[in-house]
């Protein structure tokens, strides 16, 4: 086992830095996809050569069932379609841990499986909630998985104003795949990924 450094300053920082892409103004973002109730936008990541993509859409539920179903626990594998394992490597209190998982091949596997190692933290935002995370250099490696590394990524999730029972729901995602892909198959993937996101939690959500 790794241990952090110190897991509060970590946290704040990480919140803190997922707040700034949360006020990112409107005319940085530069639309990747959109479908009838998922939007999907990219600009240039300041942590990495690829992109930060931003993603929104309303989703039919109160924000602590979605956010339960985001973040690492036992709903997650049941709806997500990317991921194909999860495990909670550390826990540091109830709304901080670190986590393995591993998500399937896309694009008729030219994308192939990837693990991750992220630290994950959930803290209440406005009305909301926030649910980020950032992958953490870990040094047990399996063979079988080219390892991936999550730059700071979150989701936050607000009741709409005029319909509590309806949340807002929006994401951001700056993903490393690493290993050798073609940067236009990693942002075809990308934006496809998070619509499905959505389209997903939305079945679970009404399952639910």
């Amino acid at each position: 086992m790794e241990d952090l450094p110190d897991v509060a300053s970590f946290s704040t920082k990480l919140k803190n830095t997922l707040i700034l892409y949360h006020n990112i103004e409107d005319d940085k973002w530069r639309v990747a996809k959109k479908t009838k109730d998922v939007a999907v936008w990219r600009k240039a990541s300041e942590e990495f050569n690829g992109y930060l993509y931003k993603a929104q859409g309303v989703v039919d539920d109160v924000v602590n069932t979605i956010i339960d179903h985001i973040r690492p626990g036992p709903f997650r594998l049941d709806w997500d379609r990317l991921m194909t394992s999860l495990d909670i490597l550390k826990h540091f209190e109830e709304n901080c841990c670190v986590m393995r998982y591993t998500t399937a091949g896309q694009l008729w596997d030219i994308i192939s499986p990837r693990e991750f190692v992220d630290f994950s933290y959930t803290v209440g935002y406005q009305e909301g909630l926030l649910s980020c995370g950032i992958s953490l250099d870990w040094s047990e490696k399996r063979p079988e998985f080219v390892r991936g590394f999550n730059h700071p990524c979150g989701w936050f999730c607000v009741p709409l104003k005029d319909s509590p029972h309806q949340s807002l729901l929006t994401g951001y995602i700056q993903t490393d795949l690493r290993g050798m892909i073609p940067q236009s198959a990693v942002d075809t993937a990308m934006a496809s990924t998070l619509t499905n996101f959505y389209v997903d939690l939305r079945k679970a959500s009404q399952k639910a």
